[in-house]
């Protein structure tokens, strides 16, 4: 499959920064976004979306994308600020973050989803599906997924009953089994639905 990035080298665009961001759907936990800016020419070298490579292709992928990349930065917006601003924002927010947090040169910002991202003077596209069309956007997804998992193996160490090192805050019957038996704890999302309806939610206080 030829890569969104090629028409832009070749345009002359050297520095494209993929944007990416994941954990939108959990329940708890941050939701972080990743900035990549790869080396013009640069191949596939099996990076594809996060989602479909398993942990320890990502934990390789990642180790290989900060050591070739011209430039890469990865950012996190807390469960608090999501709760103020919604996760939509939050997730631009990230990757606004993510964006600025970079020291190189930036030609053009390629975005996954269909948002461009607020408040950066920069050119952009927007692609649904980028992180399996954009290298640059792909290697981005690999980065928010493995700096976020290894964050919720963290979390996991203080709050042990919810499992986040094994669910990673998404919403698994177990995680919500916990959640009923102990409430939530200071990284849930309160305005997320913790619980399905019809399920006693005395225990779900600030």
């Amino acid at each position: 499959m030829a890569l969104y990035e090629t028409a832009l080298w070749k345009q002359g665009l050297q520095y494209i920064c993929g944007v990416d961001e994941v954990g939108r759907g959990p329940l708890a936990g941050p939701v972080t976004a990743a900035a990549v800016i790869l080396p013009a020419g640069y191949k596939r070298n099996g990076i594809k979306d996060s989602k479909v490579l398993t942990a320890d292709q990502r934990e390789k992928l990642a180790e290989k994308i900060k050591r070739t990349a011209v430039d890469w930065a990865v950012e996190s917006v807390d469960p608090a600020t999501i709760d103020e601003i919604n996760i939509l924002q939050a997730s631009l927010l990230a990757m606004r973050k993510a964006v600025e947090k970079l020291t190189s040169r930036v030609d053009i910002v390629l975005v996954d989803g269909i948002f461009p991202i607020p408040e950066i003077d920069l050119d952009q596209a927007a692609l649904k599906g980028g992180d399996s069309i954009s290298v640059c956007i792909g290697a981005a997804s690999i980065l928010a997924k493995v700096e976020r998992d290894r964050m919720m193996v963290e979390y996991d160490a203080i709050f042990p009953e919810y499992h986040f090192g094994k669910n990673k805050g998404y919403p698994t019957r177990e995680h919500r089994l916990a959640i009923h038996s102990y409430g939530p704890c200071s990284i849930h999302r309160m305005s997320f639905k913790l619980l399905p309806d019809g399920v006693i939610q005395e225990r779900l206080r600030l």
